[in-house]
């Protein structure tokens, strides 16, 4: 057991890592509520991989990850595990992303009760060929209703221009076609190479005792069997740097179209302290470029080119990356003309070192804020641990960033040919 203390925010954390490998992290917090999340490092992207006892790659269905998050909740007794929580005055959820699926729970009662359920069906797979079957219309259903979803198809339309071969391409739930392939046998084959505890983590946080918590997930884990595993070998496609197509127009019934421009990133492989540092620095130069408090948002404004649904964000994994700047907008054209010369024009400026400093505080700021929530804490905790980052490093991140870093973000990130735009017309 390893007690590690993070001055900066006067935290401590408590993290033990299990003789079957699973990673358990405890930070007690004077709330109400405590929050609960069990992870594994498996998300959609994850179609082709390789273990030491396969010596041959294998191919899965795009969506079976997102499949099999659904298919974790069907009990061998066949009770529903939400109820269960109900019950005992939890609320449950789950989600699965590009690289990680989450198992989840929040309550103000009978905390070890619920820790352990949500350890307990989570290790514990059932599911019957019926039951495959039945999921296939279910999930089906989910994808056809994202088809007709705008702000989905223009998210994904844009991600799609970008990427020519990586599996984000492909909606996380998979396509029809699919998912109609996924069998009772593959899911068991991904369950048993991803949900290993040696590929996963269980981060508790809220008004608990560390050390009692500990006990019971370790006297938990202990009752179950698991073999030793060995590391997972994942398949990262030959993916070009230059975006797969630079501009795509669809039509849909909307009220307002919809625009998104975003920049392909060049070398998507970092980690810990580096991708920490990459990352920061686009989130501040897109906050300096396109903040409310810029000249820019008061132009575009002005001009009615955005409304209140405009926003920008960077997003960063292992072997994937890109910015998304835009929303709703009356001339998509010109919204896009106008966000690349203003993109243009910043790199063409000397770095506003006032204005960068003013960014930096804003953006502390936000975190300070957000660490009083569990549920950012509990989810961005598990997002950076899997990255090798320390989210309790981040106001220190922040606070080492210097003009060189976002000069060199700028002109690294920013770049021609590894922009697209994705636009949303009215029918």
């Amino acid at each position: 057991m390893e007690k590690l203390r993070f001055s900066e925010l006067d935290e401590k954390m408590i993290y033990h890592r299990l003789s079957n490998g699973l990673s358990v992290y405890v930070l007690p917090k004077n709330f109400n509520k405590t929050y609960v999340t069990f992870t594994t490092k498996y998300g959609s992207i994850d179609n082709r991989f390789r273990t030491p006892d396969k010596n041959e790659w294998v191919q899965v269905p795009d969506g079976i990850a997102h499949f099999l998050e659904h298919k974790m909740f069907e009990m061998p007794d066949g009770s529903d595990v939400f109820q269960q929580f109900g019950r005992q005055g939890a609320q449950a959820n789950a989600f699965t992303s590009f690289n990680r699926t989450a198992y989840l729970f929040s309550t103000t009662d009978q905390v070890e009760k619920n820790l352990q359920t949500l350890l307990d069906f989570v290790q514990t797979p059932a599911w019957t060929d019926k039951s495959v079957e039945k999921e296939k219309g279910i999930i089906g259903q989910e994808i056809r209703m994202y088809d007709d979803n705008p702000d989905w198809r223009v998210y994904y339309g844009l991600i799609r221009n970008m990427y020519r071969n990586h599996p984000i391409r492909i909606d996380i739930a998979g396509t029809v076609e699919s998912i109609s392939d996924i069998t009772k046998e593959l899911l068991y084959d991904c369950y048993t190479t991803f949900y290993h505890p040696s590929n996963m983590l269980l981060f508790i946080t809220g008004p608990v005792d560390p050390d009692r918590i500990l006990k019971l997930v370790e006297e938990n884990q202990n009752r179950k069997g698991f073999k030793e595993k060995k590391p997972i070998e994942r398949h990262d496609p030959d993916e070009p740097e230059k975006v797969a197509k630079k501009t795509s127009v669809i039509k849909m019934d909307v009220s307002l179209p919809k625009c998104l421009i975003g920049f392909k990133e060049k070398s998507p492989y970092r980690s810990g302290e580096k991708l920490m540092k990459h990352e920061l620095s686009v989130s501040l130069l897109l906050e300096l470029i396109f903040g409310r408090g810029t000249e820019n948002y008061r132009i575009l404004t002005d001009e009615h080119l955005i409304d209140e649904s405009f926003s920008f964000d960077y997003s960063e994994e292992w072997s994937f990356g890109f910015s998304m700047i835009g929303g709703n907008t009356a001339d998509p054209e010109r919204l896009i003309e106008r966000l690349k010369k203003m993109i243009d024009d910043f790199k063409n400026c000397p770095l506003d070192m006032e204005a960068f400093d003013r960014a930096r505080k804003k953006q502390i700021g936000g975190v300070l804020r957000a660490f009083n929530s569990l549920e950012y804490i509990a989810n961005q905790f598990t997002r950076y641990r899997l990255n090798q980052m320390d989210l309790f490093n981040l106001i220190p991140a922040f606070e080492s960033l210097t003009g060189s870093d976002l000069k060199a973000a700028l002109e690294d990130h920013f770049n021609e040919d590894r922009f697209t735009s994705f636009s949303v017309l009215k029918k």
